[in-house]
């Protein structure tokens, strides 16, 4: 049971997980996780990756709400890519289950290394403003949110750091809309990672609640400043900052884990 100072803090990071989501469509279960784990306080990675799946699909959906008004959504993509992910996402999350906490965080860390340093690469690609998904890319769009969901599930993770340059990559839609879209899968994604390590136990409900009240009220701003960001073309240049200063933190905290993957 935790105490009201861990809710009030567990409040905060939504709120900071709020905005990050509006703002580049990812960084949800990538900060929720950590956040849970070193600043609440959740002893067990496996709880805290079930709550902040549940909490960040919840935030997603605001975030998604907020850019459809926006009118930043590519509908169709985000149902393609989603419908192929959950799939993907429940073989992922069920295999996840079955390893090591502190592995799972390590190898976590490497993964958004990767994702960070190939939206660097394609932070001068403006996007095609006019992109959306049909029958020529549907292959690319299907496959990468089948492999997509299955790394958010093993993960537990929302995966909109890795759906965003997917979906850039697959139908070369402008970042912002890439963003805005990304929510659709992330939402599907993290709910049915949440779902599966529901039936295990492994959600704290309360937790999952303060955090979607905090996210709620983040969302609208990180929404306002992700438009900002990309009529200046630095949203690619803060999406992978991001990553790389909390894929540091998450591998010197869980650093012991380096051992056991090379034993």
């Amino acid at each position: 049971m935790l105490d009201p100072m861990q809710y009030a803090i567990g409040a905060g990071a939504g709120a900071l997980v709020g905005f990050t989501l509006s703002l580049v469509g990812g960084g949800g279960s990538i900060l929720a996780v950590p956040l849970m784990v070193y600043a609440v306080g959740i002893a067990n990675p496996h709880l805290a990756i079930g709550t902040s799946a549940l909490a960040v699909a919840a935030n997603a959906a605001t975030g998604l709400v907020n850019h459809a008004r926006a009118g930043t959504v590519r509908w169709r993509c985000g149902a393609m890519f989603a419908s192929a992910g959950v799939l993907g996402a429940l073989v992922g999350s069920t295999l996840g289950k079955a390893i090591d906490g502190q592995r799972l965080l390590f190898l976590f860390a490497l993964l958004m290394v990767v994702v960070g340093a190939l939206m660097l690469r394609s932070r001068r690609n403006p996007g095609e403003p006019d992109a959306n998904c049909g029958r020529e890319n549907a292959p690319k769009v299907l496959g990468l949110g089948l492999g997509t969901g299955a790394f958010s599930g093993f993960f537990g993770i929302g995966g909109g750091f890795l759906i965003v340059p997917s979906l850039v990559a697959s139908t070369r839609m402008p970042m912002l809309n890439a963003v805005g879209t990304s929510l659709v899968a992330v939402s599907a994604f993290g709910l049915t990672t949440a779902s599966n390590y529901a039936l295990s136990g492994l959600v704290d409900w309360r937790l999952a609640g303060v955090f979607v009240l905090g996210g709620f009220f983040g969302s609208h701003i990180g929404l306002r400043a992700a438009r900002h960001l990309a009529r200046s073309g630095r949203l690619h240049s803060v999406f992978a900052a991001l990553i790389f200063a909390v894929a540091g933190y998450v591998m010197w905290r869980s650093r012991g884990a380096l051992v056991g993957l090379m034993g």
